[in-house]
């Protein structure tokens, strides 16, 4: 990301969001009005595939203390980048993070999600997209 920007990186990124690109699991939920929602995933690791970093996973609950599912943002040297923070407008509350490395090896439910996300945020940003 040697002549990139982080600012071209958030652009190219908020561009590429998607129902396409959204986990299948928020996808009855995902709208133009809010198209973070349901790209937390994709969006925090393509943010660690160009910028590094690690890839942090927390709970959220709704108000009622119920689970509404989970959230992947990125931690850099000294602080913290959510991309996709604005999705959570029920009130819902996003727990204390744990470090993990996802995507696992195995198949994970937004596999093919990433690929076409990568793919349109590399290709914003001029670059080529690596081959895995």
């Amino acid at each position: 990301m040697s002549d990139l920007t982080f600012s071209a990186v958030e652009a190219a990124i908020r561009l590429s969001w998607s129902i396409e690109t959204c986990d299948p699991i928020d996808v009855p939920n995902w709208t133009t009005a809010n198209p973070a929602s349901g790209q937390c995933a994709v969006t925090s690791l393509v943010v660690r595939d160009l910028i590094g970093g690690q890839l942090l996973e927390a709970e959220v609950l709704y108000p009622s203390g119920d689970r509404q599912g989970f959230h992947y943002w990125n931690r850099l040297p000294g602080f913290d980048v959510d991309l996709t923070r604005e999705q959570f407008q029920g009130g819902e509350v996003v727990q204390e993070p744990i470090v993990v490395e996802g995507p696992p090896q195995v198949s994970w439910i937004v596999d093919s999600q990433y690929a076409i996300f990568r793919e349109r945020v590399y290709h914003a940003l001029g670059l080529e997209v690596p081959q895995p």
